[in-house]
């Protein structure tokens, strides 16, 4: 049974940091392309980051350059997102992403449970 669990959502002022975590289990991490999406109520779910199989290789919205990182332990099995520079329209649930493809937004073969990111003004 695959599974992503993401963790580390909350409540933090505009400029402030967190980072997200997901967790996989049922499945070998190194094997896929990860990324993170979100979605703010009343909106699309919008791609967010994206890391390939060894953590060589990354990609970013625009949104999001130079303020966010993501990275990966794949060892721990384990999917970063590191958020800094936090503003309130970043407010929104954070879900984690597998894809067999190279890139994780052509195809999502599984999707976390989300987790909650708000942003105080």
């Amino acid at each position: 049974q695959v599974q992503l669990v993401e963790s580390g959502g909350g409540l933090v002022q505009t400029g402030g940091s967190l980072r997200l975590s997901c967790v996989g289990s049922g499945l070998t991490l190194s094997r896929y392309t990860m990324g993170w999406f979100r979605q703010a109520p009343g909106k699309e779910r919008e791609f967010v980051a994206g890391i390939d199989w060894s953590g060589g290789s990354t990609s970013y919205a625009e949104f999001v350059k130079g303020r966010f990182t993501i990275s990966r332990d794949n060892a721990k099995k384990t999917v970063y997102l590191q958020m800094n520079g936090l503003k309130p329209e970043d407010t929104a649930v954070y879900y984690c992403a597998a894809g067999l493809l190279a890139s994780i937004q052509a195809k999502i073969n599984y999707w976390g449970q989300g987790t909650q990111v708000t942003v105080s003004s």
